[in-house]
């Protein structure tokens, strides 16, 4: 196969552009003997004649146009290629792998991935939603670059694996049958919710929180119900068969015959966290997407408190 020599071929493309070998010599800065030796090996590489004599100057045979064809394709392939390399360099180009538990899909990740689109549309931004344990085990893993979870699951600040970004403090509001007798109760605080029937996970990390934020408030929570997903907890909300705490990313999955309120004083949060491989933050793709998620957190917090009945 013959071999290429993109430096010899840009010499031939600037002779047929300037028309002598002494201002392509000047234009290049080089000798023009050192041009024409190297359009004379070049010559040789390709096998063919690419000059001929034309009185005081040279002339490109059929030939070197032949090979300037396919040359500019080559040069319009590496133009590209330097583009898109400058991009990858600058964090607008390249694949980010995100790993993501579910309220934080809709919520956060989905609306970083529109900004992104318009900002940095070379940015390839992959979601694989994910439980709070298994993110951490996919990024440990190298499966994702970049995982989405709970502060309270994770592993602690001092792991010298991952590097934590703080992005949100969701809070939890109570979901409540529109009918309930508490519905419409001014100050309504956890602990007034001591004896209804409550609804949530059998275990896993929604679990330990509604257990977690009901002691903290004096009591322990009776389980009626288990369910694990919000659209699950909130049917049987509606139909007056218990009550349930609610983050307040959760919003898309309210119901009308459901009534979400704002706890009063002893309003429990949970804390949402971005974290990468330590020393990946400096990626400038992977620093990318955490300002775009770091934004859309901000944007959620100031947009959340309008979605729910303020006291």
């Amino acid at each position: 196969m013959t071999e290429w020599d993109i430096k010899k071929l840009r010499i031939l493309r600037t002779l047929s552009e300037r028309g002598t070998v002494t201002a392509t010599a000047q234009a290049l800065l080089m000798t023009p003997s050192a041009v024409s030796q190297q359009l004379t090996n070049l010559a040789k590489q390709l096998g063919v004649p690419l000059l001929v004599a034309h009185g005081r100057r040279v002339r490109l045979t059929d030939a070197a146009h032949l090979v300037l064809r396919h040359a500019e394709a080559v040069f319009a392939q590496l133009e590209q290629a330097d583009a898109e390399l400058a991009g990858y360099l600058q964090g607008e180009a390249g694949e980010v792998r995100v790993g993501a538990f579910s309220t934080a899909v809709p919520a956060l990740v989905v609306p970083a991935v529109e900004t992104l689109r318009l900002s940095s549309p070379g940015l390839d931004v992959r979601i694989r939603e994910a439980e709070a344990a298994e993110a951490y085990e996919l990024l440990s893993g190298g499966e994702v670059d970049l995982a989405l979870s709970l502060a309270a699951h994770a592993p602690t600040a001092g792991d010298p694996r991952f590097t934590r970004v703080p992005l949100l403090a969701d809070p939890l509001d109570v979901a409540l049958p529109a009918g309930h007798r508490l519905a419409a109760v001014d100050g309504l605080r956890l602990a007034d919710l001591s004896a209804e029937a409550w609804i949530f996970g059998g275990s896993g990390p929604w679990s330990e929180i509604t257990t977690a934020a009901c002691e903290a408030a004096g009591f322990v929570p009776e389980q009626a119900h288990s369910a694990a997903g919000w659209t699950a907890i909130l049917a049987m909300v509606e139909a007056g068969m218990g009550v349930a705490l609610v983050p307040r990313m959760a919003a898309a999955e309210r119901r009308t015959g459901v009534v979400t309120r704002i706890l009063s004083a002893d309003q429990p949060q949970r804390h949402v966290i971005a974290a990468v491989r330590r020393g990946a933050e400096d990626g400038p793709a992977v620093a990318r997407v955490l300002d775009a998620l770091r934004d859309a957190a901000d944007a959620h917090a100031a947009d959340s408190s309008s979605t729910v009945r303020h006291n």
